[in-house]
């Protein structure tokens, strides 16, 4: 038996376990002020807000080590088994989270939740690798990273509706069942890597081994296990680098929205849960479209002929310089709707760059050392979020001003283009050192 498309049935189920990724770790996001007020009766909203930075920072400082950590279970479990893995364990995590009765019980499942879920965007980056040729990767990672925008224009406004009828508890056991839910077609589609699934034809498993540029490292033209250097290598070379810090540098600007724009909305515009569902869910629609769209336009010129490394450097510097101005202009946005709709087209930059930076360890090394670069990249990434976005939120954003944040934001997408630019050269598989000199 063979499946038409089956590597775009792959990338349909990765984009749909991120969807639920975002259900879950959205609930606390928006459940805070409620569960808090229940549970610290005493304690002022400024107390609140502290104890809701500490158990974020929490969570993204168990969520980058969880990067580092996954990163490798998946280059040695693989795909398939690497998110059983992480999605069964996030699942019952978010599930506990209605046992939490402290900060020290919401910390340690909170620091569960971040460890499994990071593995999500290790493994999303080594299927991609593994199921799409060089030219569809980053269309392939913007349907991906989609998930991640169609979650917060889903979670926000569905915890909201929940909220009317459920108690706080029970909203998280509900989203923490649809994750082990979610187990039953990935076990039955993903049965193993192209090369060996027995549901591809042959037509398609040639289409898409044939197109891994990365995965030719003697330039014969035929597939082969392409370049997968030790970790001691990969960290050695200037691109890999140039991948890690602009990850550092880029994602704490998504973060900044993902853990603050409720927070943002009570303090600024003095909106409730009925106000944030109303709201929240707007500026995920611009992500949602900013993920297609960079994932087409590098699709679109890698067809047309254009390199890799044009291609890349193109898409990441226009999502970087479309965020630039939307993000200062955050310091007077005006009324609530104008506010959420400039986010919208902040978070239509981040991800028109940050899927083609996703891409970036699929386009230097074979697949064998994707998952390890990939998950050094989002720890990295996560340690940027958890200083930036999750421990300083609160002192820089002292009596309800968010503008310090959006300029520090604006600091960070110049930094995380010139990264790319600088560092990683020309973006083009590398080869070994030692033939490289031959």
């Amino acid at each position: 038996m063979t499946f038409k498309g089956l590597r775009w049935w792959v990338v349909s189920l990765v984009a749909l376990a991120t969807v639920i990724n975002y259900i879950d770790r959205q609930s606390l996001n928006v459940l805070w002020p409620t569960a808090f007020a229940e549970l610290f009766p005493d304690m002022s909203f400024d107390e609140h807000k502290e104890i809701y930075a500490t158990v974020s920072l929490v969570f993204i400082l168990s969520y980058a080590f969880g990067q580092a950590i996954f990163g490798k279970i998946f280059d040695w479990i693989g795909t398939r088994m690497g998110f059983v893995l992480s999605i069964g364990v996030w699942s019952l995590a978010t599930a506990a989270h209605a046992f939490a009765r402290g900060l020290l019980s919401f910390s340690i499942f909170r620091g569960l939740l971040g460890v499994a879920e990071a593995g999500n965007w290790p493994g999303a980056t080594k299927a991609n690798a593994e199921w799409f040729p060089t030219k569809e990767r980053a269309l392939a990672q913007g349907i991906f990273n989609s998930g991640a925008a169609i979650g917060g224009i889903i979670s926000i406004p569905l915890i909201g509706f929940l909220a009317v009828f459920l108690s706080w508890q029970m909203i998280f056991v509900v989203i923490g069942l649809i994750g082990l839910l979610w187990l039953v077609p990935w076990l039955i589609i993903v049965k193993g890597p192209p090369s060996s699934h027995s549901w591809l034809s042959a037509e398609e498993k040639d289409y898409i081994l044939s197109g891994q540029e990365n995965q030719d490292v003697d330039g014969d033209g035929n597939p082969d296990d392409g370049y997968n250097p030790s970790t001691m290598e990969i960290l050695s070379r200037k691109e890999s680098w140039g991948i890690i810090i602009a990850s550092a540098a880029i994602d704490p600007i998504w973060w900044l929205f993902v853990f603050w724009i409720p927070s943002y909305l009570i303090e600024v515009y003095q909106m409730d849960v009925k106000g944030i569902a109303i709201y929240g869910w707007v500026p995920y629609v611009g992500a949602m479209f900013g993920a297609w769209f960079g994932g087409l336009l590098a699709q679109n010129r890698l067809s047309s002929g254009w390199s890799v490394n044009a291609t890349r450097k193109l898409t990441i510097t226009l999502g970087c310089m479309i965020m630039l101005p939307a993000l200062l202009a955050m310091a007077n946005p005006g009324n609530p709707t104008i506010a959420v709709l400039i986010m919208a087209v902040i978070l239509f930059g981040f991800q028109t760059a940050i899927g083609n930076v996703q891409t970036l360890p699929s386009d230097f090394f074979g697949g064998k050392s994707v998952g390890t670069l990939a998950g050094f990249a989002g720890m990295a990434a996560k340690l940027g979020a958890a200083g930036l976005s999750t421990y300083l939120i609160p002192w820089l954003t002292t009596g309800g001003n968010y503008t310090p944040a959006f300029v520090v934001g604006a600091a960070l997408a110049i930094i995380a283009m010139a990264s790319v630019w600088i560092l990683c050269g020309n973006i083009a598989p590398l080869k070994p050192r030692a033939a490289k000199a031959a």
